[in-house]
């Protein structure tokens, strides 16, 4: 359904309101309604080159209120206000009432669905190619802001001899939900093989019913704003606030009240199973945190000693000890007599090399002769032996 039907006519009265605003008579209604057709059209085909995108009009008994919105202000007010005069005039003669005309600008053209729809439309007239007219229009609506972009071009696309649709979307475009400010627009390429139309939807976020304003958000509300701050760590209230329901959360189910935990399952596995209970007779585990200031207080309520650092000190009686409890006997070594410029002792040094060498050798058999193999029998003597010797 949400697909077939003008998504701004769906909205009225919810959330939109009508772009003409006056009352009169079933005598005179066709008549009112004729000469606001006049009025658009002839506001259309005259400024079609200004970039408008919305005309509001408001009738008095004497009176014709007519806003218009456009991206270029300056084409439609000209110089001096010459263009404004202009079309003022003409709308005094269509209807012969007092007419009052009030420009208004649109800064953020890439949000706006009749104007994208319309500069996709003077791409295609100047034969760019339609894929990358519909995605250049698409990210600029995304990096802008839009929650969602849907575009859709039908006809003879690309020249081809036989007409198709095409549709890039991105984001959400929630059709059937009312309460989403969805923008549409609607334009046409006057192409040489035909004409393309250009149909655009945006989605500017969702606008809350009155009394569910969140207490941080005043004025309008929207749900998609809401949605960013819930996925922050904030609390929504209202609607929103009844939509927390989910995984890890405690949902109020519509005002139901508190939902109560669920018990766990006892499957096999272990994986229903809750955390573990400590036992009553295991001792508590206390972690003491680290205090800065001196007032720190233990875990069992006791103040801390005063920690001073431990110096070791050697007992007296330790330092009058000896080093060994064996005194040395000094013995001066011939050979290792300070020589310097003695020549009576480099003599006596060649002298005793050579004994030393000889008696060294004579004593190296003597060495070799000591066997240690006689110490062993009496070191394995039985008791068997020590009783016959």
């Amino acid at each position: 359904m949400g697909q077939k039907i003008h998504p701004g006519g769906m909205r009225v009265g919810v959330i939109h309101d009508w772009k003409s605003n006056w009352y009169t008579g079933n005598k005179d209604f066709a008549d009112y309604l004729q000469e606001d057709v006049r009025i658009r059209g002839h506001i259309y085909g005259k400024l079609a080159h200004a970039g408008l995108s919305d005309i509001l009009i408001r009738k008095d008994a004497q009176r014709i209120t007519i806003d218009i919105y456009t991206a270029r202000p300056g084409i439609v007010i000209g110089k001096s206000g010459v263009e404004v005069d202009a079309l003022r005039k003409d709308i005094h003669g269509m209807t012969s009432k007092a007419v009052h005309i009030n420009i208004n600008e649109i800064k953020r053209p890439e949000l706006d669905a009749k104007l994208v729809a319309q500069s996709i439309a003077e791409q295609l007239e100047n034969r760019v190619s339609f894929r990358r007219a519909m995605k250049r229009s698409l990210a600029s609506a995304i990096r802008s802001g839009a929650q969602g972009v849907k575009v859709q071009c039908g006809g003879r696309l690309g020249g081809g001899e036989m007409s198709r649709s095409e549709s890039y979307s991105e984001g959400r475009v929630p059709l059937h939900t009312i309460r989403a400010d969805i923008d549409y627009g609607f334009a046409e390429a006057k192409t040489t093989t035909g004409r393309i139309g250009v149909k655009v939807w945006i989605n500017k976020g969702e606008i809350m019913p009155s009394g569910y304003e969140s207490s941080a958000q005043q004025g309008e509300t929207r749900l998609g704003d809401q949605d960013q701050a819930r996925r922050r760590g904030g609390r929504t209230e209202g609607l929103g606030e009844s939509r927390q329901g989910g995984r890890g959360r405690g949902a109020d189910r519509e005002g139901l009240g508190p939902v109560r935990p669920r018990r766990p399952r006892r499957g096999s596995g272990g994986q229903g199973r809750g955390p573990r209970r400590p036992r009553e007779d295991a001792p508590a585990e206390t972690v003491e945190q680290p205090r800065t200031d001196e007032q720190g207080v233990s875990a069992e309520g006791r103040e801390q000693p005063v920690i001073e650092p431990q110096v070791e000190e050697t007992p007296a009686a330790v330092v009058d000890a000896p080093d060994t409890t064996t005194q040395k006997q000094q013995q001066e070594d011939p050979t290792k007599l300070d020589q310097s410029g003695d020549e009576g002792a480099e003599q006596k040094k060649a002298s005793t090399r050579a004994p030393r060498s000889k008696s060294s050798t004579a004593k190296k058999p003597a060495a070799k002769k000591a066997p240690a193999a006689k110490a062993k029998p009496e070191a394995k003597r039985t008791p068997k032996q020590e009783d016959e010797s």
